[in-house]
């Protein structure tokens, strides 16, 4: 996982994209302008190997495979971009 630095700190927050998904993109561009810190997994730039980790990891929490998979606190997950319920879920809205 890659780290992010941000002042906003106030949960843990991890999310697993795709280098090339728009919606992943805008996501991590949504917690850089809150000033949150996050991890991040791009899912298709790992070895086959660490991406199977990876996917039994996200399934988890969500059944169908979905990017951006968005977890706080390892307790609340968000599939895909929704701006409203990730600025609920980090409690900046």
């Amino acid at each position: 996982m890659k780290h992010v630095d941000g002042k906003n700190s106030k949960c843990a927050v991890k999310i697993y994209t795709l280098s090339t998904c728009v919606w992943c993109k805008k996501t991590k561009n949504l917690l850089k302008t809150l000033d949150v810190a996050f991890d991040y997994e791009d899912v298709d730039l790992l070895d086959e190997t660490e991406k199977e980790k990876v996917i039994k990891e996200m399934e988890k929490w969500v059944r169908a495979i979905a990017f951006p998979l968005i977890v706080v606190d390892n307790k609340k997950h968000i599939s895909g971009f929704d701006e409203t319920e990730i600025k609920k879920a980090l409690g900046t809205l």
